[in-house]
């Protein structure tokens, strides 16, 4: 009989916070998530949080400018995954629209419309879920060291 395999232990963190549907929450989602992932042992400026707070920067901007519902919050939730090297991070708001990627031909030098461009190209993955009640999450899982990728 075959001896049993010792497997690494996974942990899973969890961060959830909910923010108002404004600028100043978008910018606070960005800087609890910043604080959490280094107290998660992912340091403040190192690459993986950089990459991180980019992608929950460009999650809750599109929730506050596009997927706000006068008189309701956006969450955010951050797992991080310590097995797979990952961080899934989720952005929930209350409006139906499906967001949409900058059209072919943007302007290069415009001021909106890339956010989801820059997503795809830090996250490994990412897509929209449906919630129970009104809207949608959006989530992208972000790598923490090379061994994620």
């Amino acid at each position: 009989m075959p001896s049993p395999q010792a497997q690494a232990a996974v942990t899973v963190r969890v961060f959830t916070q909910r923010f108002s549907a404004t600028r100043r929450g978008a910018r606070l989602a960005r800087m609890l998530a910043t604080q959490q992932l280094d107290a998660w042992g992912i340091p403040y400026g190192s690459e993986p949080s950089d990459g991180a707070a980019l992608v929950v920067a460009e999650l809750a901007a599109n929730a506050v400018l596009h997927g706000r519902v006068p008189g309701r919050d956006f969450a955010l939730r951050l797992a991080y995954n310590t097995g797979k090297n990952l961080v899934r991070i989720e952005v929930t708001d209350t409006h139906n629209a499906l967001p949409a990627r900058a059209p072919r031909g943007a302007a290069a030098d415009g001021e909106t419309g890339r956010g989801l461009v820059l997503v795809d190209a830090i996250a490994v993955r990412w897509g929209v879920s449906g919630r129970s009640g009104p809207g949608k999450t959006v989530w992208a899982y972000v790598p923490t060291s090379r061994e994620g990728v």
